[in-house]
């Protein structure tokens, strides 16, 4: 029995042994494979610096490390005299807060307290009802803060002031970079817009046309920041980099010659309301783009219209120019020696390849003589000039003319003109105008030449960047001659077969005499084409005029083109007249007669009060804009700075500091 007993317990040691030995083996080996996963592990952190899909390097250095972003002043826009085009302002959106754990450091409730009273007011200052700012108040679902969607946003620094003075709890604001285009409608698809978008480093503006668009990294300058880590406290372990502000564009734009072009242009639009309208003021003698615009445009600075046609139809539409395309006919006879004026044709009609050109009047004048055919616009006239020339002499001087190429006027978006020149048909019809497709601003780089004795220029709307701060010229654009593809005596001749439209009584450009100055000029009616042929009827015309003054030595040159206007009774070139006259009347009168006594100083205002500032610039003869409250504070910024030459009638924009 003992014996029995000594066995089994003999055996249950044995058993507990083995057990207690298989036991520490798993633990073991369980350890082992613990310490193999957590050294893995451990090697994987050390070489690739993340776990958890959490860049370890980049969380410690966020952890310690604060950034602080410095945004750039984004550039202005100038004329060319230094009146501003476009500049910075600042919008606002408002927030509500709800939370009510949302307090100041000293107990001040930070959420709305007064449901009624904020929707009172807010609906007072914002486009929205005041029950629906209490409905967004009180939402279904717990809300830390709402907003009042689009009603609530592009709020101006002077309504931001006014909802601030009744002191509401939980009313809050963000600020937004803006732009303000003090002028409105004016050269807009040129000077183009800047709107905000989002990126990592914050909201700022960004070009979407015109020069905003093409010269948007000049204009925006680089964000710079400074970056301290928060354990270095005597701030040794810096990485800085300095903000640059952008750099401001000159235009070559006259500020004065552009208003009144913009008034002239929208009073006839506004009565004839043709399809689309252009107009180009040059100096003949630089290339430079005094005033130029287009119909339909838009208010920059209300964004009124801005849908209607986003494209520049100056430098983007094709269009087949009609007899305005006549003067580069008679340069390119002239100039190869195939013109005597004298020579006479039989007008009406003409048959190529039994192909009939006709006249505008198609019974015609009789025979008439080549210099009488110029002023009268026969088309006749011109297809029998470029039989007598030949095709290949009448496509070198389109080429000369560099009438197909495309042009960069500072913006970036020429295109290419086009023309077929196959059959002699075609090669006709380009002599007159049609079957040939070109850019205004094209038609403008040849009418230089003929302007400006033989001498083509570029035209060009950039006259200077600079940078604000040290006022270095970091770009410069100046006159350029690119071709010489006719003689002074050649440009001389047209020129006088142009004033021949405008005085002789046969002449059909007599809407456009100017008393005291000599004008050259030719009128054009081109039928438009819809791609299987041309429209037909009385209102589908392109209507055009491009002038030249004065005659003998030009100075300006002005085109204007008018498509489809419903012309009520009267005549396209009296519309066109009514535009062309008071512009080129004041670009001569000024030229020629104005002693520039209407130019200030523009002195330094700021830290005056508003209305102290108001007076001192009013008595200088500018129109002054307040951008904030306009009964108190003091001037934070203005548009024109100190020292800088005003013209009187200058807009001013003065910042308030409230």
């Amino acid at each position: 029995m003992n014996n029995g007993r000594k066995t089994t317990i003999a055996k249950n040691k044995k058993f507990l042994h083995r057990n207690q030995k298989v036991v520490g083996e798993i633990l073991f080996f369980l350890f082992i494979f613990v310490f193999l996963i957590v050294a893995l592990r451990s090697s994987y952190i050390s070489i690739f610096k993340s776990a958890h899909n959490v860049n370890l390097v980049q969380q410690t250095r966020n952890l310690y490390t604060q950034s602080n972003v410095i945004k750039p002043r984004r550039g202005a826009i100038y004329d060319a005299n230094g009146q501003p085009l476009a500049e910075n302002i600042s919008t606002y959106s408002v927030y509500l807060v709800l939370n009510h754990k949302q307090k100041s450091i000293k107990g001040r409730p930070l959420y709305v307290t007064n449901k009624h009273k904020v929707a009172r007011v807010l609906s007072h200052y914002l486009p929205i009802k005041d029950h629906e700012i209490l409905k967004a108040l009180s939402p279904k679902q717990s809300a830390f803060q709402v907003s009042l969607g689009n009603y609530g946003q592009n709020i101006s620094e002077q309504t931001k002031n006014k909802i601030q003075r009744y002191h509401l709890n939980g009313v809050h604001f963000t600020q937004q970079p803006a732009r303000l285009y003090p002028n409105g409608t004016f050269a807009s698809h040129l000077i183009g817009l800047a709107a905000p978008v989002n990126t990592k480093t914050g909201t700022h503006l960004a070009g979407e046309m015109g020069i905003e668009k093409a010269f948007n990294k000049l204009l925006a300058g680089r964000t710079g920041y400074r970056e301290v880590q928060q354990n270095d406290l005597d701030g040794h372990n810096k990485h800085n980099r300095s903000v640059k502000n952008g750099d401001d564009v000159y235009t070559t734009l006259d500020y004065r010659l552009q208003t009144l072009l913009e008034g002239r242009m929208s009073a006839i639009y506004n009565n004839v309301h043709p399809s689309e309208m252009g107009a180009v003021l040059m100096n003949a003698r630089n290339g430079d783009i005094l005033a130029a615009t287009q119909r339909p445009s838009f208010n920059a600075t209300t964004k009124k219209g801005v849908n209607s046609i986003w494209r520049n139809v100056l430098t983007q539409d094709l269009y087949e120019p009609g007899s305005t395309m006549k003067p580069f006919t008679m340069s390119a006879s002239i100039n190869s020696h195939h013109y005597n004026g004298n020579d006479t044709f039989e007008s009406g009609k003409y048959f190529i390849d039994g192909k009939e050109i006709p006249d505008w009047d198609p019974n015609g004048w009789g025979r008439i003589s080549f210099n009488k055919g110029f002023a009268l616009s026969s088309n006749v006239a011109m297809a029998h000039l470029e039989r007598n020339m030949g095709s290949q002499t009448w496509k070198k001087y389109i080429e000369r003319f560099k009438l197909l190429k495309p042009i960069n006027i500072g913006l970036g978006d020429s295109v290419d003109g086009q023309m077929p020149f196959k059959y002699p048909i075609d090669q006709a019809n380009t002599a007159f105008g049609q079957g040939i497709e070109l850019t205004a601003m094209q038609m403008m780089r040849g009418f230089s030449a003929i302007a400006n004795n033989g001498k083509m220029l570029r035209p060009h709307l950039i006259s200077k960047v600079v940078n604000p701060q040290t006022h270095k010229v970091v770009r410069q654009y100046n006159s350029k001659v690119i071709g010489r593809p006719i003689t002074a005596n050649t440009a001389s001749q047209v020129r006088h077969h142009m004033e021949d439209v405008v005085y002789k009584p046969y002449g059909i450009g007599h809407d456009y005499q100017i008393h005291g100055y000599p004008i050259a000029a030719k009128t054009g009616t081109a039928q438009i084409s819809n791609g299987k042929g041309y429209s037909q009827g009385f209102d589908n015309y392109l209507y055009s005029v491009v002038g030249m003054a004065p005659a003998n030595n030009p100075k300006y040159v002005l085109y204007i083109t008018m498509k489809q206007p419903k012309l009520n009774g009267h005549t396209a070139d009296q519309d066109i007249s009514s535009i062309f006259k008071p512009v080129m009347i004041r670009a001569l009168n000024d030229d020629n007669h104005f002693v520039r006594n209407d130019e200030n100083i523009m002195p330094n205002v700021k830290g005056d009060k508003i209305k102290h500032a108001k007076k001192i610039l009013n008595r200088l003869g500018l129109t002054v804009l307040i951008h904030g409250n306009k009964s108190t504070g003091t001037v934070k910024e203005q548009s024109i700075t100190g020292g800088r030459h005003v013209i009187k009638g200058s807009r001013v924009v003065l910042v308030d500091n409230k």
